[in-house]
């Protein structure tokens, strides 16, 4: 649309052209590959899940249709397959034994209903606040049951009533097995198992076509063809016959009724958006919308329920196999409910010579697949194990809410245990007391805390270190109380926190005067020198060691998470070209992470012209930032006090000292840099080192920033307005970052928190590039540097 002062008149969209064309019609056929692929996966699960819940084997398919279509329509994942699952298997037979299947139905319908409200409401991610560990242990204990029940039907025989009971009576149930059902139940489970594991023949590959499908075809053909007797599906002649929905429930059974509707919204809702977001790692395309991905799946429940459907939830199994075979697009999903339709549709006579021992063995393969030893060691690093163990028992022997119930209260548990973990630690040297403290200060730590402080010697000199996350009143008050005793007995108190100032904010006292530098864990910041740590020189294994150490200690449960994901790839924000100064650390003064800066370092932080023989490393960068990573940025930095820029000016670069030839080269390419600030013709004679230092690396900036354009690469995406690029220069004395004004020609300091009420605006303009790549810095000087 194009608004003018006439009104708005209408535009032509754009052709697509003959490449986007091409890319669409490949992703479609991706889709419809994909969507056959799940199709086949599909079908026997849904019907096996149908079997263990003890409802009608039409309503595996009708969930199957309805989560395929109506989910892959309305919810927020590009290729997450929704449909039955085998999560909700325990609460649908519960409640079908409870209620019988029409009042379940109606179960299903309601719990659609409320996860439309939970998405509508926009709090999807309140689902996510239940610990992984009680999921996956609620999911372990489900596939458990689940294994325990179908076993007796492969064996033969019929589930008991618990799981309990089944154990009590499978050396019976294997005592008197039905040779048929057993042999058809081992080779359902013998193909599952090798399936994947076959070599590739050619083109032909195992993993192409699905286990489960191969599995149940198989054992169907071996019975059919070998005239065993064995139970059969069985599925109605119509769907008017097969139509059982939903109906009210008798007088007093509504309070039942309300629990078990926001038990199956809970459980399908969590299912749901953990997977989807388990789902997001595995592909580059559009992130889940988690509640337009909610709003999915209550539309799914309240059609399923109303058709007479099992539950439906985003299941991990279907979507991880959509996308390894190449799903691109929400199409995939909706494709495959269309195929389950018209099979059923068509062919049920195929489905109904399927055996049912064949769903069964799929049904015990699948339990004991859910039982995740690779979570369970993921939790044992992170000490939640307990958590993990204890809800699948629960779920296993209590029951699947007890179970739920059971694990949850043990995860808040282990969570406040982690909430108010507090370490205090003391040691004596130069005679003064260092006491570290570590952790959160609550009421709780207390104790703990003032027991120590107790054992502080009166009239000594004390250091205070807390490293803590959060402090209470209470813990304020101890530590305040102490202090202003141990201080009237004539001893002393320097306290230093290094995160938060919880006790400053605190105190009606002002801070402590001079604070000593803490004997343990210094500020992440700070250099070994300043930490006590000793002769670098001597040292620096050591130092490297217990800086590792510290980083284990401290960082690295932090940092895993963010790690984890950028492992699979980068996209960064700049390419960032400085000096190899170890003063000047480029993630510090733009306040930037992992996977943030695509970074060069060189002496001077020189970019040689593309021509220049010796320009390998450098200009390799380059290429790969722009062409690859396709960076939408690249920054040139300097800093004052450059040992290049001094070198430069005392002609390093033209003498001839073999033992520095290679250094003497490279600063050649900063010749250009002499020449802009004027030093040939003695402009930088008789001006102070620093300022003369201060000029040659500005002007050395902008010499690199157009040296960048000889790089074709560059100069064509800069032209075509993706790239841009950005002057930075870091003032070592002031700790400020100066940006360069490519309209004035000056490097402008970046204004900082602490330049609000300065009455001298610092200009900021398009070619600062500042929001993108530097962070507001509050740790200036009290005024401000000269330019």
């Amino acid at each position: 649309m194009r608004n003018d002062a006439q009104g708005v008149t209408p535009e032509r969209p754009p052709t697509a052209s003959p490449g986007q064309r091409f890319d669409r019609h490949r992703g479609i056929a991706a889709d419809v590959g994909a969507s056959l692929v799940v199709f086949l996966v599909a079908v026997p699960l849904s019907l096996g899940i149908a079997v263990a819940s003890g409802a009608p084997l039409i309503a595996g398919i009708i969930a199957a249709v309805v989560g395929g279509i109506v989910a892959g329509l309305v919810g927020g994942s590009v290729v997450q397959v929704s449909g039955p699952a085998a999560g909700l298997t325990i609460i649908v037979a519960d409640l079908v034994m409870t209620y019988g299947w029409r009042v379940t139905c109606l179960i299903t319908l309601l719990a659609g209903l409320v996860q439309l409200a939970l998405g509508a409401f926009r709090i999807a991610r309140a689902a996510l606040a239940v610990s992984p560990a009680v999921v996956h242990g609620m999911l372990a204990g489900v596939g458990v049951t689940i294994a325990l029940a179908q076993l007796h039907v492969v064996l033969g025989g019929e589930p008991q009533s618990s799981a309990v009971a089944n154990i009590a009576d499978l050396p019976h149930q294997i005592a008197n097995n039905h040779t048929p059902a057993v042999a058809v139940g081992v080779i359902t489970i013998a193909i599952m198992f090798t399936w994947n594991k076959l070599p590739s023949l050619g083109r032909l590959r195992p993993a192409v076509v699905p286990a489960a499908l191969v599995a149940v075809a198989t054992a169907t053909l071996i019975s059919t063809t070998s005239g065993w007797q064995v139970q059969t599906v069985v599925l109605p002649g119509s769907f008017a016959d097969a139509w059982n929905g939903p109906m009210l429930p008798e007088a007093g059974q509504w309070d039942g009724i309300a629990l078990s509707v926001a038990a199956v919204a809970m459980v399908a809702s969590v299912e749901s958006l953990l997977a989807a977001i388990a789902v997001d790692r595995m592909h580059s395309g559009r992130r889940v919308m988690l509640n337009r991905e909610l709003c999915g799946q209550g539309a799914a429940n309240t059609i399923s329920g109303a058709l007479g459907g099992l539950p439906v939830a985003g299941v991990i199994v279907r979507s991880t196999t959509n996308v390894r075979a190449g799903a691109r697009s929400p199409l995939s999903t909706i494709l495959h409910g269309v195929w389950i339709l018209l099979f059923v549709a068509l062919f049920a006579h195929v489905v109904e010579l399927i055996p049912m021992p064949a769903l069964a063995a799929l049904l015990v393969f699948i339990g004991v697949q859910m039982v995740s030893i690779a979570h369970l060691r993921d939790l044992r690093r992170h000490h939640e194990a307990s958590v993990y163990l204890v809800t699948l028992f629960g779920v296993v022997f209590l029951g699947l809410l007890e179970g739920v119930f059971i694990g949850f209260a043990l995860a808040m548990i282990v969570s406040l245990r982690r909430l108010t973990k507090l370490t205090v630690t003391t040691e004596e040297r130069d005679d003064r007391v260092h006491i570290t403290v570590h952790g959160s200060l609550t009421f709780l730590g207390v104790p703990r805390l003032a027991h120590v402080l107790r054992t502080v010697p009166s009239g000594s000199r004390v250091d205070l270190d807390l490293h803590v996350d959060f402090m209470d009143h209470a813990a304020f008050e101890a530590i305040h109380a102490w202090r202003v005793d141990h201080e009237r007995t004539g001893g002393s108190v320097d306290i230093d926190e290094v995160h938060e100032k919880w006790y400053t904010r605190s105190s009606t006292r002002s801070a402590p005067a001079a604070k000593t530098a803490p004997g343990g864990l210094a500020r992440w910041w700070a250099p070994w020198e300043m930490r006590g740590d000793g002769d670098r020189g001597v040292n620096a294994l050591g130092l490297l060691t217990a800086g590792a150490r510290e980083y284990h200690a401290s960082t690295t449960d932090r940092m895993r998470s963010v790690m984890s994901r950028l492992s699979h790839g980068q996209n960064p924000t700049a390419l960032f070209v400085t000096c190899a100064d170890s003063r000047v650390v480029p993630n510090l003064i733009t306040a930037s992470g992992p996977g943030d800066l695509f970074t060069v370092r060189n002496l001077g932080n020189l970019v040689p012209p593309r021509e220049a023989p010796d320009n390998g490393s450098t200009g390799a960068a380059i290429e790969y930032a722009v062409n690859v990573l396709r960076v939408p940025s690249i920054v040139v930095c300097g800093h004052s006090h450059c040992g290049a820029m001094q070198a430069l000016l005392e002609k390093a670069h033209l003498e001839t000292d073999e033992q520095a030839s290679h250094m003497r080269r490279w600063l050649s390419h900063g010749s250009e840099s002499l020449a802009r600030v004027g030093e040939e013709s003695g402009a930088l004679s008789g001006l102070p080192t620093a300022e003369a230092l201060r000029r040659l690396a500005q002007a050395n900036v902008e010499a690199q920033i157009g040296n960048l354009a000889s790089y074709p690469v560059v100069r064509e995406r800069v032209e075509a307005g993706e790239l841009t690029l950005t002057g930075m220069y870091y003032d070592l004395e002031t700790a400020r970052v100066h940006l360069l004004d490519a309209e004035r020609g000056e490097f402008v300091p970046v204004q900082g928190v602490q330049d609000v009420n300065d009455p001298v605006p610092h200009p900021r303009t398009d070619a600062d590039h500042g929001d993108q790549l530097v962070e507001e810095s509050s740790s200036g000087a009290s005024s401000r540097p000269s330019c």
